[in-house]
C-alpha cells in the first residue's frame, strides 16, 4: 500500500497567513497521526514561477545563476508535515519551469541536463537547507514524453529511476488500462478527487479510496487538493479535504473528508499489504482487507450511493446501492481473531445529521466470521488497531469576510515566507525586497520579479498580477505606490473589480489603471490592456516612485496619480464586483510599497 494525499498549485497559500493556534490546528488535523486525516504522502509543486492551476508558486531558480530554497510555503509545509509524522512520504513535481531552462522554448526537455539539474537542486536543497529527504519526484504534471528523453546522460537517468518506482494515473475513474497492469509496477492514482468538499466530496473520495484498488489494483491514491486554502472565487474552490481560506477571521471547517481518509488512514500503515479477497458488495459498494503482515488486519467497507458520490470527474456510470446484511469470513491467521475495533460514518442527505468517524462498540468474532447491518451511504473501518482517535479541537472563530479597511506597508525585516499575507499572485512573483540603496521610506518593499516568460502549465497572462481581498467588492478604493524599474516598456497597475484568476486568468476583466514608463496612461477593462477606458498623458517615469489611487463607486471610476485626480470615466462594461490587484505591463522588475484598500 502506498497511501494518502497532498497540496500543490498555489492551494495551500493562505494557510501560512493564519495565526496561532489556528494554523497549527489545522496542520493537525491533515498531518498529525491517529488525530484527523494523519496524511501518509505529501506531494508538493517544484515551484516553477508561472500559474498551475489557482496562483503561481516561486522558483528556487528564479534565473540561472540564481538559487534560494526559502522561497514560498513548501519548504515550511513539508517540515510541519515530518514534525508530525517522520515517516510521511515526500513527493516533489514540477507543473511550470522558470523561462530560462527552455532556452526561448515553452518547452523544458530539450535541454534535458539542464533541467535534471534543476530538478536535482531542488533535492538536494530539500535536504541541505530543511532537512527533508525527497521520496519520489515526477518529470512534469500531465505532459506526455518520447522515449528518446530516458536515454541521456547519468544524472538524468537517475532522476527517471527515480519517477518509475511507480506509475500513477490521473483521475483514472477508479480503473487501469492493462498495459499498466502488465508492468508489474507498482500503481497509484497520483491525482484523484478534486471535488467541492460537501458530503457529496466525502461520498467521492469514500467511493474512490476503496474502489481504486478494487476495479483498478491501485495502491495510492492522492487527493488534489490538500486544503482548501485560496480564495474560493479561484477555479475549483473548496476543492480540498477540508477549508481554511479565512487566515484574517481565524476561521476554518474540517470537512467531511478528512474523516472518511481516517477510516482507512489510522488503521493502515504504507507497507501495509491488500489481500486478494477484496471486492464489491452483492447488494452495492466495495470493501478492502489489508495486513501488515505481523498479525493485524483492516478491512474497510463503503456503500455510497452515484448521487451522493459523484466526483468532478471522470462521468460515473449509473449503479444502484441498497440497504444490506454482510458476513465476512476470516481465514488462516486470522480465523483466532475473537473481536474487531468499530468505527462508522452515516452520510444523511436527508435530515442533514451525519455522523462522521464514530466509534461504535467492538464487534464480535464467532467462528472465524462476523455480520455487519449495512445501509447506504455509510463507511465502516472494522479493524484490530486499538489506537484509533477522533482527534477535536474548541471551534475556531467564525466565518467573517475579507476586511474593508486593509493596509501593507510590507516593512518586514525577517519574513517568515517570501510572500505578503493575503496577496495571491496569478501570473509572475512578488516577493518581499530590501532596496538597500533607497535611503528614503521606501526601503522594504513588495518586488515582481519575474523577467522572462516562464514554461507554462496553463495559459499564463502576458502581464503579472497579484489579487487580494473579497471578490464580492463593487465600491472600493485602491491605492499604492508604484516603481518601474524598466526604463523601456516598463508599465504597472492598480486595479479593482477582477473577476478571474488560476487558469483564466489571461482573460480577467475588471478595472485598470496603468501609467508607463514612457510618460502616458490608460485605463482599462481588461488585463490584456486591448479594452481602452480612458488614456492620456501622466508625466511617468521610470527610477521614480509614483502613487496610483483607483476609486470605484457604481458605474463611476476616477484615478489619482500623486494625489491629483488624472481621470474620470464612466465604466459600466466591467464586472460588477472582483477582487483588488497590482501587477505589471510585462515579465519585468516593479516595487510596490503602501497598498492600501477601502471598501464600502
Amino acid at each position: 500500500m502506498g497511501g494518502l494525499h497532498w497540496g500543490k498549485c498555489a492551494t495551500s497559500r493562505l494557510l501560512v497567513n493564519y495565526a496561532e493556534p489556528y494554523r497549527s490546528q489545522i496542520l493537525d488535523y491533515l498531518f498529525k497521526p491517529n488525530f484527523g486525516a494523519s496524511l501518509q504522502i505529501l506531494k508538493v509543486e517544484i515551484g516553477g514561477d508561472a500559474q498551475t492551476t489557482d496562483g503561481t508558486e516561486p522558483s528556487h531558480m528564479h534565473y540561472e545563476n540564481d538559487e534560494n530554497y526559502f522561497r514560498g510555503y513548501e519548504w515550511w509545509l513539508m517540515r510541519e508535515a515530518k514534525k508530525r509524522n517522520p515517516n510521511i512520504t515526500l513527493i516533489g513535481l514540477p507543473w511550470a519551469f522558470p523561462g530560462w531552462i527552455g532556452r526561448g522554448k515553452n518547452w523544458p526537455y530539450d535541454y534535458p541536463d539542464i533541467t535534471a539539474s534543476y530538478v536535482v537542486s531542488w533535492i538536494i536543497g530539500a535536504k541541505q537547507y530543511h532537512n527533508l529527504e525527497i521520496d519520489y519526484v515526477g518529470i512534469w504534471n500531465e505532459r506526455s514524453f518520447n522515449s528518446k528523453y530516458i536515454k541521456v546522460n547519468c544524472i538524468f537517468c537517475i532522476y527517471i529511476v527515480i519517477l518509475y518506482i511507480y506509475i500513477g494515473a490521473h483521475y483514472p475513474g477508479t480503473t487501469t488500462v492493462p498495459e499498466a497492469l502488465k508492468t508489474g509496477k507498482q500503481l497509484w492514482s497520483s491525482e484523484d478527487y478534486s471535488t467541492f468538499n460537501d458530503d457529496v466530496g466525502g461520498g467521492c473520495w469514500a467511493r474512490i479510496l476503496n474502489q481504486n484498488y478494487v476495479n483498478g489494483q491501485m495502491t495510492a491514491t492522492i487527493s488534489w487538493n490538500l486544503v482548501a486554502s485560496y480564495y474560493q472565487d479561484l477555479p475549483f474552490g473548496r476543492d480540498g479535504l477540508m477549508t481554511a481560506q479565512e487566515p484574517w477571521s481565524g476561521n476554518y471547517v474540517v470537512e467531511s473528508p478528512i474523516w472518511i481518509t481516517a477510516h482507512t488512514t489510522q488503521f493502515t500503515q504504507p507497507g501495509w499489504k491488500y489481500l486478494q479477497t477484496v471486492g464489491h458488495l452483492a447488494h452495492g459498494g466495495s470493501y478492502v482487507a489489508l495486513t501488515n503482515q505481523r498479525g493485524n488486519l483492516t478491512i474497510v467497507i463503503e456503500t455510497m450511493t452515484h448521487d451522493h458520490s459523484v466526483c468532478i470527474r471522470p462521468p460515473l456510470l449509473p449503479y444502484t446501492v441498497t440497504a444490506q446484511r454482510a458476513t465476512f469470513c476470516l481465514k488462516g491467521s486470522f480465523a483466532s481473531i475473537s473481536e474487531l475495533q468499530v468505527w462508522h460514518s452515516k452520510f444523511d442527505f436527508k435530515v442533514k445529521k451525519p455522523v462522521y468517524f464514530q466509534k461504535l462498540s467492538p464487534v464480535k468474532v464467532s467462528n472465524g466470521s462476523f455480520t455487519l447491518d449495512l445501509d447506504v451511504d455509510e463507511v465502516y473501518t472494522v479493524t484490530t488497531i486499538t489506537t484509533g482517535l477522533k482527534g477535536n479541537y474548541p471551534e475556531p472563530p467564525p466565518s467573517s469576510p475579507f476586511p474593508k479597511i486593509y493596509k501593507d506597508d510590507f516593512k518586514v525585516q525577517h519574513p517568515d515566507f517570501s510572500e505578503a499575507p493575503d496577496f495571491a499572485d496569478q501570473t509572475g512573483v512578488f516577493e518581499y525586497f530590501i532596496n538597500e540603496t533607497d535611503p528614503g521610506p521606501h526601503v522594504y518593499t513588495l518586488r515582481q520579479v519575474v523577467t522572462q516568460r516562464p514554461i507554462t502549465w496553463v495559459a499564463d497572462a502576458d502581464q503579472t498580477i497579484s489579487v487580494i481581498g473579497d471578490y464580492k467588492w463593487q465600491n472600493v478604493t485602491v491605492s499604492c505606490d508604484l516603481y518601474m524599474e524598466e526604463e523601456n516598456g516598463g508599465g504597472v497597475f492598480v486595479a479593482a473589480r477582477v473577476d478571474k484568476g488560476g487558469g483564466s486568468v489571461r482573460s480577467a476583466r475588471g478595472i485598470f489603471f496603468w501609467v508607463f514608463a514612457d510618460g502616458t496612461y490608460k485605463v482599462t477593462s481588461d488585463l490584456s490592456g486591448q479594452s481602452v477606458l480612458a488614456e492620456g498623458q501622466s508625466g511617468t517615469r521610470a527610477n521614480i516612485w509614483n502613487t496610483l489611487t483607483l476609486s470605484v463607486k457604481g458605474d463611476n471610476a476616477f484615478g489619482e496619480l500623486n494625489g491629483h485626480v488624472l481621470w474620470k470615466n464612466a465604466v459600466g462594461l466591467v464586472p460588477k464586483n472582483g477582487w483588488a490587484a497590482i501587477g505589471t505591463s510585462s515579465f519585468q522588475l516593479a516595487q510596490f510599497d503602501n497598498f492600501a484598500v477601502q471598501a464600502e
